[in-house]
């Protein structure tokens, strides 16, 4: 086992569990943080990956989550938070 795949043992083996700890209980703002942490967690892991088995291919997953978490992060925000505190649904705001 190299260096880098210890690393990404260490990342899957703590930071992961901590993340899904996190987005499994709590309030919405601890879930929220979780979420995000999970998918920070998920991008080291893939860009430490490539590092390990010397294929740099997979690389472009870690950019694919890259671009695509911060997205997944905003719906999850939308669908907790609720319409509550926003107008309601066909009112303008003034």
């Amino acid at each position: 086992m190299n260096a880098w795949s210890a690393a990404a043992l260490v990342l899957l083996a703590v930071g992961f569990p901590a993340a899904l700890w996190g987005a499994a209980l709590g309030s919405p703002v601890h879930r929220l943080a979780g979420l995000c942490l999970a998918g920070t967690v998920t991008g080291a892991v893939l860009l430490v990956l490539p590092m390990a088995f010397a294929r740099s291919s997979y690389q472009d997953l870690a950019l694919v989550l890259a671009v695509l978490s911060p997205a997944g992060v905003l719906v999850f925000t939308r669908f907790v938070g609720g319409p509550e505190g926003g107008p309601p649904a066909g009112e303008e705001v003034r």
